[in-house]
């Protein structure tokens, strides 16, 4: 076990479901252990402890400010309602505190942008919560879509996220409530399409973005469950569609077909398994006479992981906080870069929900 004092010391503000997950991480990261957890009440940063038995050392505080006001806590991951992450990831970053911040981000690119400059003038690392990002499959689809001989030029791209929760889920969840979180289905699922598309376009912006209304349904508060996108790259050529939901099936697909390749991972958000994940993809493929068969079937690929997927992010985000911290290193940018990038996505698809009319970025 690493000694704590090389360890980046983590305080989490408020007790959501998915903070659980990050606890877990940041114990299992070698270069991190959680300092303090935090709630509006005592009371439920206490029953947090006690239901995913943490140790005594963790700090127990009733308010987000005692977190933010501990001098030993060197990082804050913020899993609060978007409608409130301008607000404490701006805090944080004035106390000095680098910023694990749940997506989506903000309320709009704005809001990040204010967020942004906050680390940036007081030299903290920040961060966005996509996990998908730091497993080692991800780089090596990376090299694959980036090999022009074997998948050539990206040419579409088809990305979904959905799922079905419990009818409690569409009663109480802030997910579904206009006042925490406007963007509904497609900041929760649709942030991870977004994401994985541009990712697949080397995160450049696309020229338009046309969200389908007769596709889209509301719940009674105004938020989205449900939509369908598309976005189109005009010097490339290029399009993509995303679909995301909360009223099917499980799906974390993405489809990514160049002019001499293609590849396909159907569990892009959370691997089947902990320890690996494949992805599957052909190059060169074509019929054979008659066409009555194919000359190759699809190559799976498998790639092992030393750790869970939020182990690796955090593992990563330590890593560049302790060279801040020790090093006197510069956080680096790309990490918001990306976000913002997203983040002006998810602004334009919502804007054309809204009126029904392509968006130009």
């Amino acid at each position: 076990m690493a000694d704590e004092k090389t360890q980046v010391r983590f305080g989490i503000l408020g007790c959501a479901e998915i903070a659980r997950k990050v606890c877990r991480a940041i114990n299992l990261s070698p270069n991190s252990i959680l300092h303090a957890i935090s709630s509006r009440s005592i009371e439920k940063a206490k029953q947090f402890v006690v239901k995913n038995s943490l140790p005594e050392s963790v700090k127990v505080y009733g308010s987000y400010e005692e977190v933010l006001d501990d001098p030993f806590v060197d990082a804050v991951y913020v899993p609060l309602p978007t409608s409130l992450h301008l607000k404490w990831a701006v805090l944080a970053a004035e106390k000095k505190k680098h910023v694990l911040l749940e997506k989506p981000t903000a309320l709009n690119v704005g809001e990040l942008d204010r967020i942004l400059d906050a680390c940036e003038s007081n030299g903290v690392q920040f961060m966005d919560g996509s996990m998908w990002y730091h497993h080692p499959r991800t780089a090596k689809m990376k090299e694959f879509v980036s090999d022009t001989k074997l998948f050539g030029q990206v040419k579409t791209i088809h990305s979904s996220s959905s799922y079905f929760p419990p009818q409690d889920f569409f009663e109480n969840n802030i997910r579904t409530k206009a006042d925490l979180d406007c963007f509904g289905a497609l900041g929760d699922a649709g942030w991870y399409c977004i994401g994985a598309i541009l990712w697949a376009m080397n995160y450049k912006p696309p020229t338009t973005v046309t969200a389908l209304p007769a596709a889209t349904i509301h719940n009674s508060n105004g938020v989205i469950m449900s939509t369908t996108a598309a976005l189109h790259w005009e010097q490339e050529g290029t399009t993509a569609t995303f679909y995301c939901s909360f009223l099917s099936h499980e799906t974390m697909d993405v489809s990514v077909l160049g002019s001499k390749g293609s590849f396909h991972v159907e569990d892009l958000i959370i691997p089947y398994e902990e320890s690996s994940a494949s992805f599957s993809f052909t190059s060169g493929a074509a019929f054979v006479d008659l066409h009555i068969g194919w000359n190759m079937k699809e190559q799976e690929v498998q790639v092992q992981n030393e750790l869970p997927q939020e182990a690796l992010m955090v593992k990563e985000f330590s890593r560049l906080v302790k060279g801040i911290k020790e090093f006197k290193i510069r956080p680096d940018k790309m990490w918001g870069d990306i976000s913002r990038t997203s983040q002006v996505v998810l602004d334009a698809v919502k804007s054309s929900v809204d009126s029904g009319k392509m968006v130009y970025i």
